[in-house]
C-alpha cells in the first residue's frame, strides 16, 4: 500500500477540486495547476513550452496552453497523473 500523498494548502485543494470536478471543468488555470504540480513533484520548464513534472517514476509533460485555462485533454492528463499519485478531489 502506498503511502498517503502531502497535504496540500488551501489554494491547492481548491485547484485539486476543479481539476476532479464532474462534469470537467473548462475554467482551471494554468498558473494554479503549475503550482500544485510544483508542490507534487519536481518541475522541469524546457525551452519549447512544455512542462514536465516528475514524482517517484511517474512523469506528466504538458504543453503550455495558448491562453489561461488548461484543455479538456490536458486536464484529463493532469487528473490521471494526480490519481496515480494518490490524489484525489477529496484527499485533503
Amino acid at each position: 500500500m502506498s503511502p498517503d500523498p502531502p497535504k496540500l494548502t488551501a489554494r491547492h485543494n481548491d485547484t485539486l477540486r476543479q481539476i476532479f470536478a464532474h462534469p470537467l471543468s473548462h475554467n482551471v488555470e494554468w498558473r494554479a495547476v503549475v503550482a500544485l504540480l510544483h508542490e507534487v513533484g519536481d518541475l522541469d520548464e524546457r525551452d519549447d513550452g512544455k512542462v514536465a513534472v516528475t514524482s517517484g517514476e511517474k512523469t506528466v509533460v504538458l504543453t503550455r496552453p495558448h491562453d489561461k485555462d488548461l484543455g479538456a485533454d490536458e486536464l484529463v492528463e493532469v487528473r490521471s497523473f494526480l490519481s496515480s499519485l494518490g490524489y484525489r478531489a477529496e484527499s485533503n
